[in-house]
């Protein structure tokens, strides 16, 4: 009898320890989904104002806290999501680590990168799916743009577009517009032009700024005297640098608010944006990051988060599944903008609302009251489908 009852508690044990063993082989099974940060800044160069730098850091802290948002619902459903960070000093340097995290089996990237090297690794990785979290350039959304290449940071022409209808609601239809030189001046003066035609504003005349003196001083004294034309009623500014836009406010010929890059202005995020359930974001983020989330933070935020909402549906972690669901009309995403975000089919853009603030107010939110739109007033800001130019996604569909 008492072998039997050895044998017996053998059994027991054996079982018990099979099912343990089944239990760690189940917990260890699931879904496991590997995204890479890919992050290049240029050198932004001596600046004659003293402008606040931008984080170090800015886009990967967003793209770390989207992953522990989505390790905290995705533990429920076995998902695993993990972060790739690569930051270089050079271009090149970027390509070269993106190429080693490709090989490691990563399909999934949000960049911070200008548009020359965005372009470069959506070349380079034609079987994966990149999100653009670091360039404004109209160019990625219109003839330049790739079929694996989506945005989360919004473009020139929707910043531009979403401050010409608030000006237009008040009727400051009357434009000077003032240009810095720089290359990122122009496209930002441009897509401002485009705006002005699409909205009925003139430009009573377009100012570019060339002074080449570094001392201040001068350039706070010359800004009445370089303000003075026919009169106007808003001063408009391309100057993402920072160099003298700072100076305009309260030094303009006429009194007039300031409104572009610099006063009034159009951005994909800011810290004064807290109704729809963003205040309960932005404690998330000062609480990992000690700062302020800024729309570079937001667009990676946004961009993970896309990929999660996506995988949770799909329950894969295919890149070319998720393209296609993201492009689709059933992945409506929560961006804690008061309205459900999706991508255009056209292009790849995210639509979404558009704060317009100064730097410790937010004064309105486009699409304004009254824009409409046959589809979705969103599509009101930016490259609208019959405006696009891009043929990669026709082709890709």
């Amino acid at each position: 009898m008492r072998q039997y009852l050895l044998h017996g508690l053998t059994y027991l044990l054996a079982l018990s320890s099979a099912a343990l063993l089944a239990t760690e082989v189940r917990a260890d099974e699931g879904l496991e989904v590997r995204i890479g940060y890919l992050a290049w800044t240029p050198d932004r160069g001596p600046l004659l104002s003293n402008v606040i730098p931008e984080p170090e850091d800015t886009g990967l802290r967003g793209a770390e806290l989207a992953i522990t948002d989505s390790n905290s619902t995705g533990r429920f459903l076995e998902q695993r999501y993990s972060l790739s960070t690569v930051r270089t000093a050079t271009p090149n340097e970027l390509l070269a680590k993106a190429h080693e995290l490709h090989e490691q089996g990563l399909r999934l990237f949000v960049v911070n990168a200008p548009a020359e090297q965005l372009l470069q690794l959506a070349d380079a990785f034609p079987d994966s799916l990149l999100f653009n979290a670091g360039s404004a350039s109209d160019e990625l959304r219109d003839e330049q743009c790739r079929a694996n290449l989506l945005h989360s940071l919004p473009n020139r022409a929707m910043l531009a577009d979403a401050l010409a209808q608030f000006l237009a609601s008040r009727r400051w239809q009357r434009w000077l517009l003032v240009t810095g030189q720089a290359p990122d001046d122009l496209a930002y003066a441009a897509a401002i032009r485009r705006a002005a035609g699409r909205f009925g504003a003139k430009i009573v005349e377009e100012k570019p700024w060339t002074f080449d003196n570094d001392q201040r001083r001068s350039a706070q004294a010359e800004m009445p005297l370089f303000t003075q034309t026919s009169e106007y009623d808003v001063v408009l500014v391309a100057d993402e640098r920072g160099d003298f836009g700072e100076y305009l406010p309260y030094n303009t010929w006429y009194p007039r608010p300031v409104a572009g890059t610099q006063g009034l202005t159009p951005t994909g995020w800011h810290k004064t944006v807290e109704t729809y359930g963003a205040a309960q974001l932005q404690k998330r983020f000062e609480a990992l990051a000690g700062r302020w989330m800024n729309d570079r933070d937001f667009a990676a935020w946004i961009a993970v988060r896309s990929i999660a909402s996506a995988v949770t549906r799909l329950k894969s972690a295919d890149a070319q599944g998720i393209r296609t669901l993201a492009l689709s009309a059933d992945l409506p995403l929560d961006g804690f903008k008061g309205r459900k975000l999706s991508y255009r089919d056209w292009d790849g853009q995210l639509r979404q609302p558009i704060p317009l603030v100064h730097p410790r107010s937010l004064v309105s939110t486009s699409p304004q009251e009254g824009f409409l739109h046959p589809v979705s007033e969103l599509d009101s800001l930016g490259f609208d489908r019959p405006e696009s130019t891009c043929r990669q996604f026709a082709a890709a569909h």
